[in-house]
């Protein structure tokens, strides 16, 4: 009997995800670490490099256990550290946050799907290892006044509970209260988030048009970055309309540069990855939004999102930059043999 059985084909696939997802933020750490101005926010990335750099080591051990080919992921050939600053005032470090937030989110979700126990015991070290640098990062943003924190609120005095159907409604014009309740702190909270991560979005695909080297490609993230302003336009209206404060920060703004540091490839990825993020994050934002005209505008951005998302996989199944998944055995073509 094997000292370890053999790894399921969800446990190779979440590791090949991971190995894809870390080897580009080793990738893009490298660059960001090589340009970073102050030595705190330096340290931070540095730390978060060698933490993360053994697991990489290690799923490509696990891989050449299995006998499994080592997926190709990001190399040093997408990542050019001796070119001007894409990115200025914080971004590095607001762009780990971001980072860290997703990594969070995937390794919750990888460590279900695991069942041996050396893949169990991976995906939690990983997420604590995620905490950490999130809760450096997060602490680091506001101590520079780079993030601004989510609308205070007056502190409830009383419990109370739903009395008519009517507080569902945002859309309804025959509602008895003949207009849209005051948003409640859950719905702030996931709608704040929301403009926080496409402004941070904006500013990061920004920069990616200005030194994208295909034109294609440089039209894409334009796209998205109009994307982004129509979602932050809507969410900001939604605020606004209970005369709620709408974050603003004053960090993380894109240079003039237009000398690449990351490749073409690497920069389509990361704005796969965001986009993946941003429609899990509405899904869920729309699960505990009881209003349903909230419920309908974060539909319409899931569409938005999920249209944009296949638009770049047909621009990277066209250039030869998308890395296929490993495949389950295809039954029918060897019965046919």
């Amino acid at each position: 009997m094997p000292e370890k059985p053999a790894i399921t084909s969800s446990e190779l696939g979440v590791l090949w995800l991971t190995y894809q997802e870390k080897t580009m933020i080793l990738r893009m750490l490298e660059y960001f670490i090589e340009k970073a101005d102050d030595e705190k926010a330096k340290k931070i990335m540095t730390d978060l490099y060698h933490e993360i750099d053994p697991y990489v080591e290690k799923i490509k051990g696990i891989f050449q256990n299995e006998g499994a080919v080592i997926p190709v992921g990001f190399t040093s050939e997408d990542v050019i550290k001796d070119v001007p600053k894409l990115y200025d005032n914080g971004f590095d470090i607001m762009f780990v946050r971001l980072l860290k937030e997703i990594s969070m989110g995937l390794h919750t979700l990888n460590l279900n799907m695991a069942y041996r126990e050396d893949i169990v015991m991976l995906f939690k070290e990983l997420t604590s290892i995620t905490q950490v640098f999130y809760n450096s990062a997060t602490q680091y943003l506001l101590e520079k006044g780079l993030i601004v924190r989510a609308p205070y609120v007056s502190m409830p005095n009383s419990v109370e509970f739903v009395k008519d159907k009517d507080y569902l409604a945002g859309l309804n014009p025959f509602s008895k209260i003949g207009k849209k309740r005051v948003l409640n702190t859950v719905e702030v909270a996931y709608i704040y988030h929301g403009i926080e991560s496409n402004m941070m979005g904006l500013q990061m695909i920004t920069g990616f048009a200005q030194c994208a080297d295909n034109s294609e490609v440089k039209k894409y993230f334009t796209k998205g970055a109009e994307l982004s302003k129509s979602i932050i336009k809507e969410m900001s209206e939604t605020f606004l309309e209970d005369v709620i404060q709408i974050p603003a920060p004053s960090g993380g703004n894109a240079t003039r540069s237009t000398v690449p540091p990351f490749s073409d490839k690497l920069m389509m990825y990361c704005t796969s990855l965001f986009c993946s993020f941003s429609m899990g994050g509405n899904a869920v934002g729309t699960a505990f939004s009881l209003r349903n005209d909230l419920a309908a505008k974060n539909s319409v951005f899931t569409k938005d999102i999920f249209e944009y998302a296949h638009e770049g996989a047909k621009i990277m199944i066209k250039n030869g930059w998308m890395e296929e998944p490993p495949q389950m055995v295809e039954r029918k073509a060897i019965i046919k043999k």
